[in-house]
């Protein structure tokens, strides 16, 4: 028994150096280096008081929740539906199916409608472009109501719209029955699904994006300002959108990019414009001052080389989808540590963008922030002769685990 055992392993270390080249094959808690600048970490406090009934504050870039209070709380969004809006007519020009130098006939209806309005005119024929502003910086509800019919025939479909590019987002706690947020007690989103939205709108869209920042839009001889007074109070603001009802209180989506790092800011009633503002401001500047966000690696970098039974290759390099980001407080960033945890005996066939692993960041003992790693590349079945090469290597490996196992127990 024991010459069989003997021969049984000497095969299989033969089978391993005529099957086997030098592989670079992560482990379960592999640690990854991660370039950081040393500094002073300080004392973070918590959020600031907020005069509201629902905030949060987001990260855009890595998602990290840096503050909130009722965020999932259903809440009448009022004019901030219309970010909503503005979203599915960002898609249709990104589709092709509109373009921004379309002429828009304004239905009876939309001029009807009620609320703050650009001052379109039933029968006027509006570029895509002017209504897009005059929903951006006028909130004019007129124009949204043109825009939707445009885009889908009836302000009834285009919300069905809305409601399926909701759920696609992540949307869950989000219902919308019209484009620009009239009452109605089943008319609702929340912080959250908002900051969500605005996440979205900032990368997806960024040329639309550009239109958030303008402070003022002339038409028809009128001039209207932009109802977000960040814009002149808040030298990194750049966007979104305001709403107000009665039954909303005052409301504002805000944005705004430092150094490269862009904050998101969900206030839902607030009890004056005022206040709306101020809160808002009191948010990112906390977000700023007591947080830094770093990009730790690049998408489709290869972050490790994993081996691959039975495969063409014997190895396949895996990575990330799309950067990554963390955000952590001030000074902390040199205390993080990445792992990465592959999952066990990786076999062939590796489908390119499918997940074989995590990478996770570790601060002071807890993850804050997980990946999925993904196949950067194929890796079809082998032939015959790799089948049954790696049937032995497999077992040998199996073998030598158990036995070390053994002498490690005695």
């Amino acid at each position: 028994m024991r010459y069989k055992a003997t021969l049984s392993r000497t095969l299989c270390l033969m089978m391993t150096l005529l099957t086997s080249t030098a592989i670079l094959a992560a482990s379960t808690n592999t640690i990854i280096p991660i370039p950081t600048q040393p500094q002073q970490a300080i004392i973070t406090p918590g959020a600031p008081s907020i005069d509201a009934k629902s905030y949060i504050l987001i990260d855009a870039n890595s998602g990290k929740i840096l503050a909130e209070k009722n965020a999932d709380t259903h809440l009448a969004p009022a004019s901030l539906t219309k970010l909503m809006s503005l979203y599915v007519i960002s898609s249709a020009l990104k589709s092709g199916t509109i373009h921004v130098d379309d002429k828009v006939r304004i239905s009876t209806k939309a001029w009807k409608t009620g609320g703050s309005r650009m001052f379109v005119k039933a029968g006027d024929e509006v570029p895509v472009k002017d209504l897009m502003q005059g929903i951006i910086v006028a909130s004019g509800n007129d124009a949204t109501v043109a825009m939707a019919e445009y885009v889908a025939g009836t302000e009834e479909a285009f919300t069905s719209v809305m409601n399926a590019q909701a759920k696609n987002l992540g949307m869950n706690n989000s219902h919308f029955l019209d484009s620009t947020g009239l009452p109605n007690p089943d008319h609702y989103s929340t912080a959250r699904d908002l900051a969500t939205l605005a996440q979205a709108i900032t990368q997806t869209y960024p040329e639309d994006y550009k239109l958030f920042s303008e402070k003022s839009f002339t038409y028809n001889n009128i001039h209207q300002s932009n109802r977000n007074r960040l814009l002149w109070h808040f030298q990194y603001a750049d966007g979104l959108k305001t709403g107000h009802t009665d039954d909303a209180g005052y409301c504002l989506v805000a944005s705004a990019v430092k150094e490269g790092v862009r904050l998101i800011s969900v206030v839902m009633g607030a009890p004056s414009d005022q206040v709306r503002t101020e809160d808002s401001i009191r948010l990112l500047t906390y977000g700023y001052r007591f947080f830094e966000t770093h990009k730790l690696y690049g998408a489709a970098t290869p972050l490790a080389r994993v081996r691959v039974w039975k495969g063409v290759n014997k190895e396949t390099a895996l990575g990330l989808a799309k950067d990554f980001y963390v955000t952590v407080p001030v000074g902390q960033i040199k205390n993080i540590q990445a792992n990465i945890e592959l999952n066990p005996s990786i076999k062939a066939p590796i489908i390119k963008g499918q997940s074989y692993g995590t990478i996770n960041i570790v601060l002071n003992n807890q993850v804050v922030a997980s990946r999925p790693l993904i196949a950067l590349e194929n890796n079809v079945k082998g032939g015959l002769w790799r089948g049954m090469a790696d049937v032995v290597s497999y077992g040998c490996k199996k073998m030598f685990s158990r036995s070390n196992e053994k002498a490690n127990n005695v």
